[in-house]
């Protein structure tokens, strides 16, 4: 059978052009694809500092809130899977514009609404589109950098998780603090997040193929002329058991991370005697230690550990679950000391967080990037069930010492599922290169 690579006739042919285009290129995109997803967490992660006012303005209980968080994190999850398939054959900057523009459109509508119902289906669709914040950025990072530098240039972006939710956290509870109402924290982050979306259109860029420049990241793998995406999917993906074993881990790993990031300001405040805008504070100073843990993660697993990501995750979530253990038994209102554990319980967690990611995107190369990335991301939002409604039917049944122990458990269960992909591969580039 006839056989054709991806980008045979690239407009660009000279090599010191090449060289200086992908020099301009590369930062560009790495640049605003953190930018464009910091910008999708202002637009979800503000609900958690509402929270306790909406609590106690609209009479709203725990469970309800909770179930907001669970419902639109399984929506979300299963967005973040279907538009991977579809992030991997469509152009990432518009797709991830648009996704960004409607979650705008969606906290306006739910900063106007009153009634559960309302706020709920609104929270849900929003969960639904900021499905289309991940996909893009697993497209261009696959495309623009090679597998033995993805971990550490992943990771980089992975920064964009922290310091859109640690952004956040701070301008919602200033928002909240002076100004007594939760509706705020909807709009002002709807309008950044408009803007944003403005000049990721007029900023970004799609794969080098886009801009005329031909694709370093070789798949290894001649594709057939008119070979059904699915045939790739199929092979790249679904019956690679090392990304399965990843996703199950993901569920574990997000379980700890979004129970943070939902309950921290509730639990900061009811638990630990802290105020609402210092819980803003401590959540925020988790998201910037977790930056740092992301970005030590991706460097250590490129330097030592061969891009084996699901080694050195073994380590951290030890580390994240001792980190808990001590959390748990800080005294009440010894919030620098909190803090500080808090900072260690981000920094060892955000590690695996990043890796999963990194590891699929890897095994699943470039030509199925995205929708790997999109099935962990549906293990990892089907957390909500435990993180969100879970967490809340837990605290108000039997208090927040019983939520610690589901968050050790949580830990304990990741710490196996990485130690079953130890052995996992680097890449999938390696094995087809080779035959």
């Amino acid at each position: 059978m006839t056989q054709t690579l991806e980008y045979e006739s690239p407009v660009v042919t000279d090599p010191n052009e090449i060289a200086q285009r992908y020099r301009f290129y590369r930062p560009r995109i790495l640049t605003w694809s953190i930018i464009g997803y910091a910008m999708f967490y202002f637009v979800r992660k503000n609900l958690p500092i509402a929270m306790p006012v909406m609590e106690r303005q609209l009479g709203i209980h725990k469970s309800s809130l909770g179930l907001f968080l669970t419902m639109s994190g399984l929506l979300y999850g299963v967005s973040k899977f279907i538009n991977g398939v579809i992030g991997d054959r469509v152009n990432a900057r518009y797709f991830m514009a648009i996704g960004l523009l409607c979650s705008a459109a969606m906290n306006v509508c739910f900063g106007l609404s009153s009634a559960v119902i309302t706020l709920g289906i609104f929270w849900m669709i929003n969960g639904w589109f900021q499905g289309m914040g991940f996909p893009p950025c697993a497209r261009l990072l696959t495309h623009w950098f090679e597998p033995q530098e993805l971990a550490t240039k992943m990771s980089i972006w992975n920064t964009s998780h922290g310091i859109g939710a640690a952004a956040v956290v701070i301008l919602c509870g200033f928002l909240v603090d002076h100004f007594n109402s939760w509706r705020i924290c909807f709009y002002v982050p709807a309008a950044l997040a408009v803007v944003t979306a403005v000049l990721v259109l007029v900023f970004l860029r799609d794969t080098p193929a886009s801009v005329g420049l031909p694709d370093r990241v070789f798949t290894g793998r001649k594709k057939a002329v008119g070979e059904k995406f699915s045939v790739v999917l199929i092979e790249k993906v679904f019956c690679n058991k090392y990304i399965w074993i990843y996703s199950i881990a993901n569920f574990f790993v997000y379980t700890i991370r979004y129970a943070v990031l939902d309950w921290a300001p509730t639990m900061l405040k009811e638990f630990k005697g802290v105020s609402l805008l210092n819980a803003g504070m401590m959540v925020a100073a988790f998201e910037i230690a977790g930056v740092m843990g992301a970005l030590c993660a991706g460097w250590l697993t490129d330097r030592y550990f061969g891009g084996r990501g699901s080694r050195l995750s073994v380590f951290g979530m030890i580390l994240c679950a001792i980190a808990i253990a001590v959390f748990w038994r800080v005294p009440h209102g010894h919030m620098l000391l909190g803090t500080g554990v808090l900072m260690l319980a981000g920094f060892f967690v955000y590690g695996p967080q990043a890796l999963v990611g990194i590891a699929v995107a890897n095994l699943a190369t470039k030509d199925a990037a995205a929708t790997a990335v999109g099935l962990t991301g549906l293990f990892g939002y089907a957390s909500g069930v435990l993180s969100g409604w879970g967490i809340g039917k837990i605290v108000e049944t039997y208090g927040w010492d019983r939520a610690f122990v589901v968050l050790l458990a949580a830990a304990g269960a990741g710490i196996v599922c990485f130690l079953l992909a130890w052995n996992a591969p680097r890449d999938g580039y390696v094995t087809v290169a080779a035959e």
